[in-house]
């Protein structure tokens, strides 16, 4: 049995490139830190927002190396693009190869028994539990990690019952997690959560996190550009319950919905956190869409409105959390 990931923020991360394509690893370590800061309890590298399926397995590790030094030894999530088995187990055994070489664990400088901190997300590529479950068998039988598993039809294409993840969760004991982000979330996690004490994380920007924190969800883990917000909502959440939740989610909740058009979700987030002095280049990788221009007086007016609202907040309320501290622009 395969410990359950820690409730709270997972924050998703982008990978960063230059004005030439090519990725920018320092961007990259700029994007661990200033997730790191805004409250994220571990980080996620390779996913949907990441391009993983965009980048050749030599870019894959070289980004898996990265995230795991520059979060020296905070929990780290791998993720796995590839449905078909043997080109997910290849791109799984790659980007561990590419962490290993910083991690600690079996492979790693605090010897043979320790545990592994990092996990693979791995999408669902059939609406059969049993299709599904060959599929986590085979790639965890190859790297020996526990695995998240992303119901994800955006990406995958794929839509399974909520049924058939249990079933899943069922046969397979090494998953650590569940990532849902079929919608409506809210429902699904809500069927999920009535049946299983495996943790489940909401996604899709936020839009739906407090509804989903209310059917039961773990957290959130996804790749909003404002982190702060997420990190807020969930701890008032824990505080306070739905009201306290809704007071501290609504002012977010319009550049969450800005954020999440789509076609064009990447390349609005990584504007903003181009903006925001975390990534020095804005670019996403074809066939991604670049964010259009006739949106972005739009896009800075949001940027603004959430500035503004960061800075009373931050006035009104220091930080309490141990070891937090606010995210400042170069």
């Amino acid at each position: 049995m395969t410990a359950g990931l820690h409730p709270g923020l997972w924050g998703v991360l982008a990978t960063p490139f230059d004005e030439d394509g090519t990725v920018d690893h320092q961007s990259l370590e700029r994007q661990v830190h200033y997730a790191l800061a805004a409250g994220s309890d571990g980080l996620v590298a390779l996913g949907v927002f990441g391009e993983a399926a965009n980048l050749s397995l030599a870019e894959q590790r070289a980004v898996a190396s990265t995230v795991v030094s520059a979060a020296e030894g905070q929990p780290i999530v791998l993720g796995v693009s590839g449905r078909a088995t043997a080109v997910a187990v290849e791109q799984a055994v790659n980007a561990l190869e590419g962490a290993r070489s910083h991690a600690a664990g079996p492979a790693g400088p605090s010897g043979e028994g320790a545990p592994d901190p990092m996990r693979l997300m791995v999408q669902v590529n059939s609406d059969k539990a049993a299709v599904v479950a060959r599929h986590l068998h085979r790639v965890h039988a190859e790297t020996g990690v526990g695995i998240v598993l992303q119901d994800y039809p955006t990406a995958s294409g794929v839509h399974i019952a909520p049924a058939e993840i249990l079933e899943v969760l069922r046969e397979c004991p090494f998953v650590a997690a569940v990532k849902a982000e079929a919608p409506p979330t809210p429902a699904a996690i809500g069927e999920l959560t009535q049946h299983t004490n495996m943790p489940v994380f909401g996604g899709l920007g936020g839009v739906g996190l407090i509804d989903e924190l209310a059917m039961g969800a773990a957290g959130a883990m996804t790749g909003f550009s404002h982190p702060e917000g997420l990190r807020a909502t969930i701890d008032a959440y824990a505080t306070g319950g739905f009201d306290a939740a809704w007071q501290t989610w609504s002012p977010w909740l319009p550049l969450a919905n800005f954020e999440g058009q789509a076609g064009i979700t990447l390349a609005l987030r990584k504007m903003l956190l181009h903006l925001r002095g975390v990534l020095r280049h804005p670019g996403v990788r074809p066939p991604a869409l670049p964010a259009p221009d006739h949106l972005l007086p739009l896009l800075e007016r949001h940027l603004r409105a959430v500035s503004e609202h960061s800075r009373s907040a931050s006035r009104e309320n220091p930080p309490e959390r141990e070891g937090e501290r606010r995210w400042t622009l170069d």
